[in-house]
Order: structure tokens, then C-alpha cells, then sequence
């Protein structure tokens, strides 16, 4: 055999051999429409290249409720959820059935609650949504928790409108086709879908009033009530509505140096991460643990106390 062949071979053979050794681990995300996903791909590289023996990939999902789940049951490694849904899963609120093993492993940024109508739509208020058909978001997503909650808080229940499950993208195409009345969409602001509807359509985000503002945070402490400037979105005026933190969420039993590991690996490539995801500017060491109910998970905490010393 000649040295160059069996150089090839022994280079190839060291190849497989370091990919046998490397852990593989998925984040769960949600829609390719929305923040999440792209958010989790530049964490999954960002992981991938810094940790030894690590190897990550972004994997499309439903989003916070699936991704809490299958965190709690070790079929994720990470996954990016609201806060508010991480807060049910641990207490062992609906839609979960039981307590869920979850811990934050630090907040990512405030996803804002936007219900979206045609521009020219009757729907003024959020009290217009009753008997309307409206886009509550997709099974087991995080704008389905949000929207219901949100509503209900404000005495709008399911059987007050024409509630209909759909996705980021399917929400947006049927405001679009006027297959529907309005639609929720929480996610940050100039989260994608929205962003690309408001290029093609004249629409409109409805403004919370400070009453229906105090009703919802009253009603759950993880929100609080953001306001947004106009053209936001192309020919959206101001509006004021209530956001939730979105939290890196892992396995509270995940192995403390690790998540040590991969705290201190992320905040390390913030300026990186900025760079593809713009709203991570809130991503800040002063804002890990602003989830109020649960608890660090200990390998972050102990990154988040060395550098608040």
C-alpha cells in the first residue's frame, strides 16, 4: 500500500473514530418561520464548535410545550420555550399532566402576545375577538398556552370565538386569504411571519388597553406589558400589548458541568450570536434569571454568580 493511500485511510479512520466518541444532542426550536429556529441553529453551531465531544443540531418542532416535554423526558438536550410555559410545566399546571423536570438554563428574550387583523377589519379591540374566527397558534406551541391564557383572563374563553390551530406560517397565509379574522402570533418583535405579511397586506396589531394590561399580569406574574413603536412592522402603528421571557430550557438532573459548559460557551459568542439573531441583544447576563418561580439550573447559576460578583 503506499504512504499516501494509507495516510488517506488512517485520516479517515482518526474521522470516524472522533464522530463515535461525540455526544449528538438536538435543541428543540419550533417553526422555520419563526425566531426560535434560527436562534437554535447558531446555538447548536456555537455549542458544536466550542465544547469538546459535543455535536448539536436545531431540530422543527412545535415549539415551547413540545420542547419542555421532551426536555423533561431526555429526548432533547435544550429547547427554547416561554417562560410562562416552563413555569406550568414545573408546577405541574395544565397542559402538563404531572411536574416536569425542567430547569431555565438562562432567558433569551420577551416574546411579545400580537393578534393580528386585516387592516380594514370591524376587530378594534380585543374584545371585538368574540365570535370571530381566530388563530389561537398550533397544538402544544406556546402561542396556543399564551393566547388561551391571555384571553381567558380578560373573560374571553375558547367557546367565545371560532378558534382555529394553526402554525406561524398557516396563520399568516389564511389573515392573507381572509380565511380567518385575526390570528395570534407571540414571538418577538419583527419575528418573520409577521414581518413578511405586512410587506404584502395592510394590517393591523391590536393595542391592549392598561386595564386588559393589569388583567393579564395580575392573572400571571410572568408577563408583563411591553410597548412597541410604530412601523415595527411595515405600516403598523404603536400598540401596546402584554410579553413573556423566552427561556433556554434544559433537564433540571442535566450534568451541572455541562450546563456550566455550555452557559459560559454562549455568553462567550453573545457578539456572534447578536450578529444572526438581532433581539438577543436582551440576552445578557443580567437577564439570566428573569424567570421569577423557577430556579437556575445549578451549572448556570454558578456561571451567573461568579460574573454578578
Amino acid at each position: 500500500m503506499n504512504k499516501t493511500l494509507k495516510n488517506g485511510i488512517l485520516g479517515l479512520a482518526c474521522l470516524f473514530s472522533f464522530n463515535a466518541l461525540a455526544e449528538n444532542y438536538t435543541i428543540g426550536t419550533g417553526s422555520q418561520s419563526g425566531t426560535y429556529y434560527p436562534l437554535g441553529g447558531i446555538l447548536a453551531k456555537i455549542w458544536s464548535e466550542n465544547i469538546d465531544d459535543f455535536d448539536m443540531r436545531a431540530e422543527v418542532t412545535a415549539a415551547s410545550v413540545e420542547n419542555t416535554i421532551k426536555v423533561a423526558a431526555k429526548k432533547q438536550l435544550a429547547g427554547i420555550a416561554m417562560g410562562n410555559v416552563v413555569l406550568q410545566a414545573s408546577e405541574g399546571v395544565k397542559p402538563f399532566p404531572r411536574k416536569m423536570d425542567v430547569a431555565p438554563l438562562f432567558a433569551l428574550y420577551p416574546n411579545v402576545v400580537q393578534f393580528i387583523v386585516p387592516a380594514d377589519s370591524d376587530i378594534k379591540s380585543i374584545k371585538d375577538l368574540k365570535g370571530k374566527k381566530v388563530s389561537l397558534g398550533a397544538p402544544g406551541s406556546g402561542t396556543r398556552v399564551s393566547s388561551t391564557n391571555i384571553l381567558a383572563a380578560l373573560g374571553i374563553n375558547d367557546s367565545d370565538i371560532e378558534a382555529q390551530s394553526l402554525n406561524y406560517t398557516a396563520t399568516t397565509n389564511a389573515i392573507a386569504a381572509g380565511q380567518i379574522d385575526a390570528g395570534a402570533i407571540v414571538g418577538s418583535v419583527g419575528v418573520g411571519a409577521i414581518t413578511e405579511l405586512a410587506f404584502t397586506n395592510k394590517i393591523r396589531i391590536l393595542s391592549f388597553t392598561a386595564e386588559e394590561l393589569k388583567a393579564v399580569s395580575e392573572n400571571n406574574a410572568s408577563y408583563q406589558s411591553i410597548d412597541v413603536p410604530a412601523e415595527s412592522y411595515k405600516g403598523v402603528a404603536a400598540f401596546s400589548a402584554p410579553a413573556v421571557w423566552n427561556i433556554l430550557v434544559v433537564n433540571k438532573n442535566m450534568d451541572t458541568d455541562l450546563a456550566y459548559q455550555m452557559t459560559k460557551v454562549a455568553f462567550e459568542h453573545m457578539d456572534e450570536i447578536n450578529q444572526v439573531i438581532s433581539v438577543t441583544k436582551f440576552t445578557t447576563i443580567e437577564n439570566m434569571n428573569k424567570l421569577e418561580g423557577v430556579d437556575l439550573h445549578p451549572g448556570s447559576m454558578k456561571f451567573f454568580k461568579e460574573k454578578m460578583q
